[in-house]
Order: C-alpha cells, then structure tokens, then sequence
C-alpha cells in the first residue's frame, strides 16, 4: 500500500525519534481540530435536513459518496506537504460530518437520542485511548496487522453494497461489530506507525487516524441506536 494515493495515509518512511514525536503530537492537534468541522458539518446536515442523494438510487447514492470522498482524500495526498493539506483535509472532515446527519437524526428521533450520541463519542473516545496507551507502550510490533485489517475493510465494503439491496438485518449488524473490531485495531496500527517512524506526515497520520475513529463512531452509534433506543 505504499506511496498509493489511495492509502488512507498509511505511508511514509522510518525518522528519527524527534521527527517521530513531532509527527505525534502535530497529528495529535490536528486530529482534535478535525472535530470542529465535523461537528459543525453534522450540526448543519441536522439542521437543514441535508440529504445529498435524496433523488438517486442506493447504488448511485454510494458511488457518489465514494467519488467525493476518495476525490478528497486523493487531494489531501497531492496536498500533505503543504498547509493546503490541512484546509483540504478539513474540508473532508466538514464533509464527513455532513454524512453523519442521516443516522444522528435516526437517533434523534429517540428520546434518549442524545444521551445515544454522547455514550457511542465517549465509547470511542476511550476506544482510541486505550488502543494509543497500547500503541504507544507495547513492545510488540503490530505492523503484520496492515494486511489483514485490510482484507477485512474490503470484506466489510463488499457486505455494505450487499445489504443495500438485500436490506437484512442480521448482516447489518455483522457488519457494524466487526467494523468496530477492526478499526479498533486499525487505531492501534496506525498510531504505531507514527510511534515506529512508519509514517512521517502529520496530515496523512490524522486521515487514517480520524477515518478509524469515524467508523468506530458511526457504528458504535448504530447498534446503541438498534438496541438501546427509546421511543417512549
């Protein structure tokens, strides 16, 4: 997956222990400021009842939201050696945001919706935490992990465009646990690899950071939707 612009941010050469502690705490700051677009993003797609592909098809729908998504991140890798990377990659995370209004307004629609929210953002937050404290600690190398987290990611697209026509529960909830697995797991590889001197670009650390952290949200907030919500 090296040096592909569709990597997701997970390329880069070894450095030293400077560059690699100012990799860390760069992608650190930048990743805490990503939130701000994105939750402003997920504020105006609620709020106006944004809807990009209200008019298509499922299968037009999700080949419009990959075009726009891998168009921005192939922009943010045109981009990462410069400060238009960091406007580029929070524009993706506006827009990411924007794609969270469809399921918060689902969850909304409870009356413990809220409290839904703000349980699945604390339940990543720790998620991440606990995988960065091991990253960061661990002597153990955990880059064999790369192959096969991908070979799930793309077991787990191929089950998503599948139930958008099948529309089966049980599969969807297959698919919302093992995303949470493996990108849990995902956190840990990623953030080794800034630790280890594996990536060595603060921006496309914080795209492969963040995209982990918003599909472990994402489904997260999910399964408490199907399980824990109340329509009372």
């Amino acid at each position: 997956m090296n040096d592909h612009p569709y990597s997701f941010g997970r390329n880069g050469a070894v450095s030293t222990v400077e560059t690699r502690n100012r990799v860390l705490r760069n992608t650190y700051w930048l990743l805490a400021l990503s939130m701000i677009p994105t939750v402003l993003g997920a504020w105006v797609g609620v709020a106006t009842g944004f809807s990009l592909f209200a008019a298509t098809s499922p299968a037009m729908s999700m080949l419009a939201f990959f075009a726009i998504a891998f168009g921005f991140m192939f922009a943010i890798q045109k981009t990462k050696d410069s400060a238009v990377g960091v406007f580029v990659l929070l524009g993706f995370t506006f827009f990411m945001g924007l794609m969270l209004s469809r399921i918060l307004s689902f969850v909304l629609g409870f009356s413990n919706g809220p409290s839904l929210i703000m349980l699945a953002f604390g339940g990543t937050g720790v998620i991440f935490a606990a995988m960065a404290t091991i990253a960061t600690v661990s002597k153990r190398d955990f880059s064999g992990l790369g192959k096969w987290l991908f070979m799930g990611v793309i077991v787990l697209l191929l089950a998503s465009v599948a139930n958008v026509f099948l529309h089966l529960p049980a599969l969807m909830l297959t698919v919302s646990v093992m995303a949470i697995v493996i990108f849990s797991a995902y956190m840990l590889f990623d953030v080794q690899r800034v630790v280890n001197g594996g990536e060595t670009n603060y921006i496309t650390a914080t795209l492969a950071i963040y995209l982990d952290l918003y599909n472990v949200f994402v489904n997260l907030l999910a399964l408490l939707g199907i399980f824990g919500g109340n329509r009372n």
